[in-house]
């Protein structure tokens, strides 16, 4: 069960240049060339960066896994669990985290020291159980050995910035970012891909969004009738009662914007809270990335086209 209802920065800092990192393969297999690139990248920022035994591994029947089961689970357990360890950096998402949340060691994961714990897609749902359970921020954002991070100096930059330099005051917006629904709210941030928002719901080690909550959704490949049905059904179960707001991110591959625009803004225009369209996080170019966990200000306001997240606080 949850051991918090909602995460909080107790103990969450900054990284700084010396700190070590591990980068982890909790999902799909990984591309030996993207993960070399991004390791490049991390050294740049002066961080003494490891590769978790079984990250390069691929698993013996299923390949869209990258490694067994219980070695992913193994890895991240471990560099967890390492004192000297200041952050995890998950190389890629795909399908695969939702396999190992039964087979980490919780008990030693929560009796250990925070980490800095990065990814995004996929590993919303190690976001979600992490933030129940450990009750720390977490960073949605490019994924270390993939070919958005590596080919994307924006994206690079932008979780540099987050990691490194998590300021209060900090703004978060894409250049797409456009008020749906007009307003102000300020809250903690939670949510990230949406079709693992909704693998979420219903099970023990998942807290639902507390109130006053801003929720951050995003996906990619999901056509307008398949993320109808995933709000739907978010809606159905309560998600979004007492949620404060809402930043929407990317779509990508997700058939024609405007339809899918429509889809968001009539499931959600009727909550009555502040919507951002596009704010730039998910699987897009430059794409932002986005503390959840973390107080921040949303401010959707037609008049001055402004739709952005204010960091609020700064973490570390």
């Amino acid at each position: 069960m949850p051991t918090s209802a909602f995460p909080r920065p107790v103990g969450w800092c900054r990284l700084r240049p010396g700190d070590r990192a591990v980068v982890v393969a909790p999902s799909g297999p990984l591309v030996p060339e993207y993960l070399d690139k991004g390791l490049a990248v991390l050294s740049s920022w002066g961080l003494e960066v490891e590769v978790a035994p079984h990250a390069r591994d691929r698993h013996p029947t299923f390949d869209y896994l990258a490694g067994a089961d219980a070695d992913r689970a193994g890895d991240l357990t471990r560099a967890w669990c390492d004192p000297g360890v200041a952050a995890i950096f998950c190389a890629r998402g795909g399908y695969g985290a939702l396999r190992i949340l039964d087979l980490l060691d919780w008990d030693a994961i929560t009796a250990a020291s925070p980490k800095v714990f990065t990814g995004s897609s996929d590993v919303t749902a190690l976001h979600q159980v992490i933030g129940s359970r450990l009750g720390i921020p977490t960073v949605f954002g490019a994924m270390v050995g993939t070919a958005s991070f590596v080919d994307d100096p924006a994206a690079q930059e932008n979780l540099r910035r987050l990691l490194f330099e998590p300021d209060a005051g900090l703004v978060l917006s894409g250049p797409l970012a456009q008020p749906m629904v007009p307003g102000r709210a300020r809250g903690r941030t939670v949510g990230g891909n949406l079709s693992l928002v909704v693998s979420g719901r219903g099970v023990p080690d998942v807290a639902p969004p507390p109130p006053g909550s801003i929720v951050l959704l995003e996906d990619v490949t999901e056509e307008p009738y398949r993320i109808d049905h995933f709000v739907t059904h978010l809606l159905r179960a309560g998600y979004f009662e007492g949620v404060a707001g809402i930043a929407l991110g990317s779509w990508v591959e997700s058939g024609d914007l405007e339809t899918v625009r429509a889809v968001l803004a009539d499931r959600l225009g009727g909550l009555g809270v502040p919507v951002i369209w596009e704010l730039g996080f998910g699987h897009c170019p430059a794409q932002l990335s986005v503390p959840l966990g973390a107080e921040v200000e949303l401010v959707a306001d037609p008049g001055s086209g402004v739709a952005q997240l204010n960091l609020t606080e700064a973490l570390g």
